[in-house]
């Protein structure tokens, strides 16, 4: 059985070990594969292994052996689900491997944009507070997140792991009902419709998955809805935001921050409409990106094979 790793460097920072998975086949390891090199790589494949080489429809007339697509992520987007199914490819995802490094980042990125600790660390080491007349200043206004309003847009693992942090800080939790979703049976927290609960929110955090119906959720329209002096923040995908209205918004005031750890693009290019925005955070998608999360998606991927071949497949998409 021929298994290819597609692009196995944004997992493997050299600290992982893939013998479980070589035991299961003739493994080949690609540290990234371009779109030109695609089909050469595929052609003898009996699974793949990918985490952002995207595979459209063209790609499975490439491979006719193909019986497993496993994303080494949990978001699939990259696959085109309609032709996998019609090639009668499984495809399955790797679910809740970062739930607690995501959410952790979340928290992080929340609290950097009320104390700007970087920025304020950064002006001590360049001599400001050696300098100042008084025993403190501060270059950003300060924010005390108890008692303040978050709004969680995509209550999943994910979400639920930043609401019970956040709860910790002592703020109230209020959890989006997005258009054209069934409201939840049961939830242990108050739910809205995304456009009533905007006004009210002091800050947004998304964790909603990349579908067609969140791509461009968070608008320059949505956007106005926004309680003036918001926060906003982004650990989910990056299209689900209209990059050039958060930059308007940030412009305005209408939000007093933003901050992500994912774009539409990545890498972005280097005129991104976000870089030199004011009041903006931004991280190179590293949420999930932890030792033990990492380590997680592997023995996870793993187990999708053998749970594959064993007949009873797991964390099957398509």
């Amino acid at each position: 059985m021929q298994i290819t790793v597609l692009d196995a460097k944004p997992l493997d920072d050299g600290d992982l070990d893939w013998a479980p998975l070589r035991a299961m086949g003739q493994v080949t390891l690609h540290s990234g594969t371009s779109t030109e090199e695609l089909a050469a790589r595929i052609g003898d494949a009996d699974v793949l292994y990918t985490n952002k080489v995207p595979l459209r429809a063209t790609v499975f007339d490439a491979a006719p052996r193909l019986k497993l697509i496993s994303v080494l992520a949990t978001g699939y987007d990259i696959i085109d689900i309609s032709a996998a199914r019609a090639h009668g490819v499984t495809v399955c995802n790797v679910p809740a491997y970062s739930t607690a490094s995501t959410a952790q980042t979340t928290i992080a990125l929340l609290l950097e944009l009320c104390h700007r600790a970087g920025a304020h660390s950064d002006a001590v080491h360049a001599g400001e507070w050696s300098r100042s007349p008084t025993f403190s200043f501060w270059k950003h206004p300060l924010t005390d997140l108890g008692g303040k309003t978050l709004l969680i847009v995509g209550l999943g693992a994910i979400g639920r792991r930043v609401a019970t942090i956040a709860g910790a800080l002592g703020m109230k939790i209020i959890a989006a009902q997005l258009p054209g979703r069934e409201a939840a049976a049961h939830s242990e927290f108050a739910r809205l419709p995304l456009d009533e609960a905007l006004p009210v929110a002091d800050v947004v955090s998304l964790h909603c998955p990349m579908t067609p119906q969140t791509r461009g959720l968070i608008d320059a329209e949505r956007l106005a809805k926004f309680r003036t002096g918001a926060l906003l923040i982004n650990a989910a995908r990056g299209p689900i935001v209209d990059d050039l209205a958060v930059r308007a918004a940030l412009e305005t005031g209408r939000l007093a921050g933003f901050a992500a750890d994912v774009l539409a693009s990545e890498p972005p290019p280097a005129d991104h409409p976000l870089f030199g925005a004011p009041n903006c955070i931004l991280t190179p998608h590293i949420a999930w990106a932890t030792p033990d999360s990492r380590r997680r998606n592997l023995e996870i991927s793993v187990q999708n094979l053998r749970a594959f071949l064993d007949g009873t497949p797991q964390n099957v998409v398509s």
